[in-house]
């Protein structure tokens, strides 16, 4: 039990972590001047700020606002964070750590910047991803882990009979 907070905050710290250095290194160091960087013929590096939920969307209504939605955001965490500790499954554990972290390092970009730093950017054909980061990534892959523990048999609580 006393394993489950220590993972829950170890994971979570790791994705915001992660994602914060990712983001410095880009706005830093690989992005002075702001350019496009071809890396391969399907995917270059951008430098893109993202006022909106995901996709963008909803951009114009929080482009004034940035901390009325990283507010917003944060309660979700929250949320999200109660039910990572209440979690028996490790993938779900995991999972929803993954998704905190990532949702947490894109409220620190919002309340620092008024916008989320994007700069992964896939493209084919002249059609391109919406540009994402590294938190994004972090919290696609929670989700994903979700859905795997979702199919996963839950482990039953073991009781004093068991021993």
């Amino acid at each position: 039990m006393r394993r489950r907070p220590l993972m829950v905050a170890t994971l979570t710290a790791a994705a915001l972590g992660a994602d914060q250095a990712m983001k410095w290194v880009v706005l830093t160091q690989v992005m002075q001047p702001p350019r496009v960087i071809e890396v391969t013929p399907f995917f270059n590096l951008t430098l893109g700020f993202n006022t909106g939920v995901s996709f963008g969307m909803f951009g114009e209504a929080f482009a004034s606002r940035p901390g009325l939605l990283a507010l917003l955001t944060l309660m979700i965490v929250v949320a999200i964070l109660a039910w990572a500790l209440r979690a028996r499954a490790a993938w779900e554990q995991s999972g929803l750590s993954l998704i905190a972290g990532g949702a947490l390092g894109n409220i620190l970009d919002r309340w620092r910047q008024g916008a989320v730093t994007d700069f992964l950017d896939f493209h084919w054909r002249g059609w391109h991803w919406p540009a994402f980061n590294g938190a994004d990534v972090f919290i696609s892959l929670g989700v994903l882990m979700l859905l795997v523990a979702g199919f996963k048999p839950v482990p039953k609580p073991e009781t004093e009979e068991q021993e």
